[in-house]
């Protein structure tokens, strides 16, 4: 992969943009074995003490003396901004891909001299080995045959690709490219790919599900957005950078202990804005391109798609069937990039990482007269996945008349609890909820990690108005659904197909708490949803 990157396909693209892969190194697996076993870590590490707990007890155990050496020599050389990051044995498993499950820390690697430097590498090295035994690894890996004791770490530490501006430190576009569109609009196919766009650090995306979406083979289409208030509320209003002053707390087991999320307003008052956003235009109610007018900025990028500043989508196109044929299936890659702040090129395009997707090519056709038959639960015109389900017998949902936002994490610790129960049971569920599930805000949904939902094989958000927005297919949650091949319904408010409230109520609680209530069917539902369509139907007995 390394060779094609950095051969034919980067060399036709300069020199509008120059592709690179940012340089790295890998600490391997045999010194994580070592860092556990010299510290008798393991029994502390396996245990069900609190995520703290675990990580402080790393912190303060020593590293083997034959990596300290190596890593102090790195940090002696190196300056910049450094991404250590989890690269574990079964991390990009084709079926089991633990995307966002451990951490990644990215350490400013500004201070003056090396001996700061070093103890920051140290700690964060130190925290990916812990977060290996966190909570939600233990409750995600439970979704998959191996157990804990399984997975071995290794870390990867890379510079960060970005520019500094004052004491931030990010990229001017962070990206996901999808060689397959789950929910493709307009006039795009699902073989056309996606693309998700932000400004700052990727994490907007991969964590925060926000971005701008785009098919490339149609980079110019208009957004697929109902209303211009709808825009302005569901695009990026924030981003993400690293922290290049003092962090407020020292605190090595924080995960953003040097990052910090800034307005729009700060990447305007950093020059970064030019050649990336749009301007609402309130007295007459419109979008104008560029940030010349006044007004409230739309992180559209709009003098990159719509006015081809640079040849972004045909570069995506062709590294997608690359990384396709290198593979031999569908992939998902993340990348970054920054620009000449004055004339917005040449770029520098950094490949970051590629995994392969899981497309089921089962044949299922689905008809609109299908879900409008009377035993229908629910049905959506907005389902993921492939195929047809009739194993799952068991439903959990959030009450409709006792869910509200300012209660969503009560929410998420009720279904985590439930979860574990129904897995050890080895019960797969239907899980039905309100708002994005998965999301990081608690205002915009129900904020679960999919391990605290692994055991749901078909998940149905029903978006309330104050909560409708679009998901993100470059958010990890997304990627954690697609791989383990869960279905995905779902319905906004405006919606003709209505779930089926008052037949759920009349089935008998096989468990209850204030937020959440779980049934059992004596018969189980036929689930079918049409990949090609995009629909989907869930039936009772």
């Amino acid at each position: 992969m390394l060779s094609l990157v950095g051969g034919t396909l980067a060399a036709s693209f300069q020199p509008d943009i120059e592709v690179c892969i940012p340089t790295l190194t890998v600490i391997t697996t045999e010194f994580f074995d070592l860092f556990v076993k010299q510290n008798d870590l393991t029994d502390k590490a396996l245990s069900d003490l609190r995520d703290d707990v675990i990580a402080n007890s790393f912190q303060k155990a020593n590293l083997p003396a034959q990596l300290v050496g190596d890593l102090r020599a790195l940090i002696a050389q190196v300056k910049t901004p450094l991404a250590v990051r989890s690269s574990s044995l079964l991390e990009d498993a084709m079926f089991e891909p633990f995307a966002s499950v451990y951490a990644t820390k990215m350490i400013p690697n500004n201070q003056l001299d090396a001996d700061s430097r070093f103890r920051k590498l140290v700690e964060a090295v130190k925290f990916i080995y812990a977060s290996t035994f966190f909570k939600d690894a233990k409750n995600y890996i439970r979704a998959t045959r191996h157990a804990t004791a399984d997975e071995k770490m290794a870390v990867i530490i890379q510079e960060v690709v970005g520019l500094r501006h004052g004491q931030r430190f990010y990229p001017h576009v962070s990206g996901v490219a999808r060689s397959h569109n789950f929910y493709p609009l307009g006039h795009a196919k699902p073989s056309d790919g996606v693309i998700d766009l932000a400004l700052g650090l990727g994490k907007t995306i991969v964590d925060d599900g926000v971005a701008w979406s785009y098919s490339p083979a149609h980079p110019q289409a208009n957004p697929p957005y109902n209303t211009l208030d709808d825009l302005l509320s569901q695009t990026q209003s924030e981003f993400w950078a690293i922290n290049m002053d003092s962090p407020a707390d020292y605190d090595p087991i924080n995960e953003t202990e040097y990052m910090r999320k800034y307005s729009l307003g700060d990447a305007e008052k950093d020059g970064v804005l030019r050649f990336l956003a749009s301007t609402y235009r309130a007295q007459d109610d419109k979008i104008v391109y560029g940030i010349t007018e006044p007004g409230p900025r739309v992180v559209d990028f709009a003098p990159i798609l719509k006015f081809d500043l640079l040849p972004l989508s045909r570069l995506l196109r062709d590294l997608l069937n690359l990384c396709e044929d290198a593979l031999d299936r569908m992939v998902e890659i993340e990348f970054a990039m920054t620009l000449d702040e004055q004339r917005g090129r040449p770029a520098q395009f950094a490949f970051l990482q590629v995994r392969p997707m899981v497309v089921s090519a089962a044949e299922v056709e689905l008809r609109p007269e299908d879900m409008e038959e009377n035993d229908v639960l629910l049905a959506s015109e907005a389902a993921l996945g492939n195929g047809v389900r009739e194993d799952i017998r068991d439903i959990v949902y959030v009450k409709p008349d006792k869910f509200n936002v300012h209660h969503s994490e009560a929410v998420a610790s009720e279904l985590e609890g439930l979860n574990r129960r129904l897995q050890a049971l080895g019960l797969p569920y239907l899980l039905i909820g309100f708002g994005r599930w998965g999301t990081s805000d608690p205002q915009a949904g129900i904020p679960v990690n999919f391990g605290q939902i692994s055991g749901a094989k078909v998940i149905v958000e029903s978006a309330l108005p104050e909560t409708s927005s679009m998901l993100s297919q470059g958010s990890h949650f997304f990627h954690n659904i697609t791989s383990f091949r869960v279905f995905y319904f779902s319905l906004s408010p405006f919606d003709k197909h209505r779930i089926d409230w008052e037949w759920l109520s009349r089935q008998p609680a096989a468990w209850e708490a204030e937020f959440v209530r779980h049934v059992h069917l004596a018969s189980p539902l036929k689930i079918t949803v049409d990949g090609t369509a995009g629909r989907g139907v869930i039936r009772h007995g």
